[in-house]
């Protein structure tokens, strides 16, 4: 099976890959930006977006990951600035109500998904770096929590509740694998659980968003529209679907049918086996991902794998959660499928980034070289 998580790990993205682009030109044509003539726009910029993520992929892959451990304090003071720059006025962006883009010009990205790795590398940093702290109070929890929390707070101003709480349980997990002190993590639950409920008191559209989570039929014309949608769509897909693009929900009744609520058109479209197939596909990455970590060749390697595959294992399960009404609504893209730049790239980069790990614990890496590319003794063939 370590032989063959390479192979399960790369199908599984491959899949899920072609399935979000196959998804977006079935459910795009009925975007906004269809109405003004442009039919495939989400599709052609998610094909592009898709090519800068195998490229990013592929030069993950190759570059030796320790690299990423001496350039951790370039990483977390970059990632910081890119998420300031969302509250700077002519650069953020502000779209409904919240700041998570900034405007280069050019194109658009979401600092958020960058500093999901970025937490990743700092705390896997640190905890290689020490790897016996863990009972400490102040080396092996207090100081590691505060330097990531920085970024973890300027995710939360940006009232974006559901990155910080897929970082949240990423670092509940990276902290358990790491060896810290269990009332030290239930100290953390229970505070996470407390500012939870502060900021549900700090952004009062959140406090709907929950009422619409308990009761959605009686929201279903309101903040629970979205998530009653889905599930007449998963409804009516029933065992088989309707058959691929002859879905009706997509058809200007679900907002963001092609971002954050695709999942449902994927069960109207290609039914109960067809969702079912989805979520076995990430549960192949992610199982094949955690035995990369498993046989990875140090603690680093093993601490980045860990949590890269907790990263996409708890997106996807907010996202098909909230999308079948069992979470409230978070507004999270799907891994892989969903529409979005910045989520694409960085989850292929993260993927390039196990394949690295994988090819060092199976093939004997040397010390990386000054620029931090692999030295092999043999080509290594996957």
């Amino acid at each position: 099976m370590r032989r063959r998580s390479i192979v399960i790990l790369l199908l599984g993205v491959f899949f899920l890959a072609v399935v979000g682009i196959v998804m977006l030109m079935s459910t795009c044509v009925f975007s906004a930006h269809a109405e003004e003539g442009n039919v495939y726009r989400e599709a052609k910029r998610q094909a592009f977006w898709l090519a800068i993520g195998c490229l990013g992929c592929g030069l993950t892959a190759f570059i030796d990951y320790r690299i990423w451990k001496k350039c951790i304090w370039v990483i977390m003071v970059g990632t910081c600035a890119l998420l300031v720059m969302c509250f700077v006025p002519g650069v953020g962006m502000l779209i409904n109500g919240e700041r998570r883009w900034i405007d280069l010009g050019f194109l658009q990205i979401q600092p958020s998904e960058l500093a999901k790795l970025s937490v990743v590398f700092f705390l896997a940093f640190w905890y290689s770096s020490f790897p016996d702290c863990g009972r400490e109070f102040l080396r092996g929890f207090m100081t590691p929590l505060t330097l990531a929390g920085m970024m973890i707070a300027l995710i939360l101003f940006e009232v974006d509740i559901g990155s910080t709480a897929v970082i949240g349980i990423t670092v509940l997990i990276i902290l358990f694998v790491a060896g810290v002190d269990w009332k030290y993590i239930a100290g953390l639950v229970i505070t996470g659980i407390g500012g939870f409920i502060g900021m549900m008191a700090y952004a009062p559209d959140r406090i709907v968003r929950l009422a619409a989570f308990i009761d959605p039929e009686k929201h279903r014309l309101g903040a629970g529209f979205q998530q009653w949608v889905s599930l007449m769509a998963l409804g009516s897909g029933g065992l088989t679907g309707r058959g691929l693009g002859e879905g009706r929900l997509k058809m200007l009744y679900m907002p963001f049918a092609h971002t954050d609520f695709i999942f449902p058109m994927i069960g109207e479209e290609l039914g109960l086996l067809g969702t079912l197939i989805i979520i076995f596909a990430f549960m192949c990455v992610v199982c094949s991902g955690m035995f990369i970590a498993f046989n990875a060749p140090d603690r680093f390697g093993m601490i980045i794998a860990t949590g890269i595959c907790s990263l996409l294992a708890v997106q996807a399960f907010f996202n098909i959660g909230v999308t079948t009404s069992m979470l409230p609504n978070t507004g999270l893209p799907l891994p892989f499928i969903s529409y979005g730049g910045s989520s694409l790239v960085i989850s292929f980069a993260s993927i390039g980034i196990l394949i690295n790990i994988y090819r060092q614990g199976r093939f004997g890496v040397h010390e990386p070289s000054e620029w931090g590319v692999l030295h092999h003794r043999e080509t290594p063939r996957l």
